[in-house]
């Protein structure tokens, strides 16, 4: 990709809501830069579907992001990062992909202690093995305990993030990871930092929770430094948003993850 296209706006997926937690950290480390975002709100949540369907969901979504003239793509969905990353590069050929699994899994291996980490996402993500073989390739010798979450996507999306619901499900969910000793837990979906303290709570203090967010936030920053693709202007980037059901409900909601309700959401069909 040739320089000059500095002003071009960064493209960022999820199936819904979750990628806002990244949206946010990449903001903080960003502020110059033009974002789209794509919330796939018809088809949440992804961590329920099929393998094809995620790709078929993924490629859909990538042809229009690249229909912005977008000079980066981050796939702020730990699921399309586990099943559909390929795809995503084979279809923007010369443009930046970055998934959100490796930069969350560099940060727990630095942090393990006793080499034992816990692992948390979607069913999809869970069955991927994704995390797995990635922190095999930092370190075969850590030991890694994995548990599916399927219900707390859906509750995130419908706001239910408080209260004894969450946290009773939560506390099903995270007893394995407590009994296998495990010091390190990987939050491994976007949709979950809004819930951490919840998770935190139940799993106790001593054990470290890694949002991935702002790690992959920071490997954005050095991929575009590298291909000279900062946005220099002094002046705060212009963040667009695009969702493919219920702009209305995703403004209303945002308020939970970015602390203020997002106006001008735009319904576009992809399919």
């Amino acid at each position: 990709m040739k320089n000059g296209l500095n002003n071009n706006p960064i493209g960022m997926f999820d199936s819904g809501l979750g990628g806002l937690t990244v949206l946010k950290e990449l903001v903080k480390i960003l502020p110059s830069e033009n974002i789209i975002y794509f919330g796939d709100t018809a088809r949440v949540p992804y961590g329920t579907k099929s393998e094809n369907a995620v790709r078929n969901f993924s490629r859909q979504i990538t042809k229009f992001l690249i229909g912005h003239n977008v000079k980066l793509i981050l796939v702020a969905c730990n699921t399309a990062s586990a099943l559909a990353l390929n795809d995503i590069k084979k279809i923007a050929k010369e443009i930046p992909v970055i998934g959100v699994i490796k930069s969350g899994v560099r940060a727990a291996v630095s942090e393990t202690v006793n080499k034992k980490i816990g692992i948390i996402g979607t069913p999809a993500t869970i069955k991927s093995e994704s995390y797995q073989n990635a922190v095999k390739i930092f370190n075969k010798k850590i030991k890694i305990v994995q548990q599916p979450c399927p219900l707390f996507v859906p509750l995130v999306e419908e706001g239910w993030i408080y209260g004894k619901i969450m946290k009773d499900i939560a506390k099903i969910y995270l007893h394995p990871l407590k009994k296998a000793g495990c010091d390190v837990v990987i939050l491994g979906c976007t949709h979950y930092p809004i819930i951490k303290e919840i998770i935190q709570e139940v799993v106790g203090e001593k054990i470290k929770l890694i949002d991935s967010a702002e790690e992959v936030s920071k490997d954005v920053k050095k991929i575009l430094s590298n291909k000279g693709l900062i946005r220099t202007a002094n002046s705060r980037g212009n963040l667009k948003f695009y969702v493919s059901d219920a702009p209305d409900k995703f403004s209303k909601l945002s308020k939970i993850f970015l602390g203020k309700i997002i106006s001008g959401v735009k319904k576009v069909s992809i399919e």
